[in-house]
């Protein structure tokens, strides 16, 4: 399996920075936060952006996600075409978005309103980059999220989204690695993985101190294919210990569960 990490974890950092870290730890993929304090931004010029995308490609990364803070069931206008054309500019895979239903209760029996304006915002998203859904707040289990892109199957055929895989969050919902694999493996692009705590919350932790099930998930994935990618969550938790110690941590936390 390969290892990719989300700059979520290196927040404001610069890509010399993200790439040297990339460098000593064996990385293979990144998820580049989509924010106007990051280097990654909607607002970048044709140049920088092919500067970028030369960069990570020189590199010998792939970029797994463009990560937007889209909120595809919202009612306000969202900026989900700007965040495709950079993905599209850089090379990546596609835009992490999440639903985020403020109705997502209204109507337990089918579609809510916000999942309506979700699917036509899908329907209109060209076909060349994915709309990658993460499981995530209204969300956050594998069986909303597959309920969801069976509604697109059928009502938007041949659409682009996919699904991201935050285990953490899945596991929270009480769905086991292996249940919520089942559920959103038709979909499925990457896995997030991290380590929390549930007696705390399910409180994000250090890698290997808390008690996400790491060898189930494992197990489930067996000899797949799908990248993992540690989500360090250090911009919203300044408390954890620095994305270097943490993916130092994670190859032994992987390497462990493994054996």
């Amino acid at each position: 399996m390969t290892l990719g990490f989300s700059t979520l974890g290196c927040a404001g950092e610069p890509l010399d920075a993200v790439l040297d870290l990339a460098r000593r730890h064996d990385i293979a993929g990144l998820e580049l936060r989509a924010a106007d304090d990051e280097f990654t931004h909607v607002g970048l010029t044709a140049s920088e952006r092919r500067d970028l995308r030369q960069r990570i490609e020189h590199a010998g990364l792939e970029i797994l996600a463009i990560n937007s803070y889209v909120h595809l069931c919202g009612v306000e206008e969202q900026p989900l075409d700007a965040h495709l054309e950079l993905a599209a500019d850089l090379g990546a895979r596609g835009v992490r978005v999440f639903l985020r239903d403020d109705q997502s209760a209204a109507r337990p029996d089918g579609p809510t309103p916000g999942e309506f304006r979700a699917m036509d915002r899908v329907a209109r998203a060209p076909k060349d980059v994915s709309v990658l859904l993460e499981t995530h707040d209204t969300h956050s289990s594998g069986q909303a999220i597959a309920a969801f892109c069976r509604l697109l199957d059928a009502e938007v055929p041949g659409h682009s989204a996919r699904g991201i895989w935050d285990a953490a969050h899945t596991w929270r919902t009480g769905e086991s690695p292996a249940e919520s694999l089942d559920l959103l493996r038709p979909w499925l692009e990457f896995v997030q993985i991290k380590d929390s705590d549930s007696r705390q919350d399910f409180k994000p932790v250090p890698i290997g101190t808390g008690d996400y099930p790491i060898d189930r998930l494992l197990q489930a994935l067996g000899d797949s294919d799908y990248p993992l990618s540690l989500e360090w969550e250090r911009k919203w938790h300044p408390h954890l210990p620095p994305l270097s110690e943490a993916l130092a941590a994670t190859r032994t936390w992987l390497t462990t569960a493994q054996q």
